[in-house]
């Protein structure tokens, strides 16, 4: 068993993404080679690119208001306490919409992370 708090993982900027950090909460380092539980944070005016992926997200929003952007360009408000899953090759994109940090749990296969299964 590992018991973390989020303070524990560093925060990193998002390779070519302004406004955008990123913390591997629980992953590899801590023996977890199936499942990876990140945290995201954006800054007001920032957006993750419009983008896919070939796995599937788990997404729970923790703090701040923001936007998801379906595949049809359909932007859904999103609040704390809100859930999402995202299937495999759904094109997404998160926005910040408020004036504070929106933040979110976001749980992927390894391979999401670029582990090998």
């Amino acid at each position: 068993m590992n018991i973390k708090r989020l303070s524990d993982a560093p925060a990193f900027d998002v390779s070519g993404i302004t406004h955008v950090k990123k913390r591997i909460v629980l992953g590899p380092s801590d023996g977890s080679k199936e499942i990876v539980l990140r945290y995201f944070s954006i800054e007001p005016g920032g957006a993750t690119p419009r983008h896919s992926h070939d796995f599937p997200h788990l997404v729970k929003i923790e703090a701040g208001n923001g936007l998801v952007m379906d595949e049809n360009g359909k932007a859904h408000k999103l609040e704390q306490g809100d859930y999402i899953y995202i299937k495999d090759n759904e094109t997404h994109q998160f926005k910040n919409s408020g004036t504070v940090p929106f933040e979110f749990i976001c749980i992927v296969p390894g391979r999401g992370e670029g582990l090998v299964s």
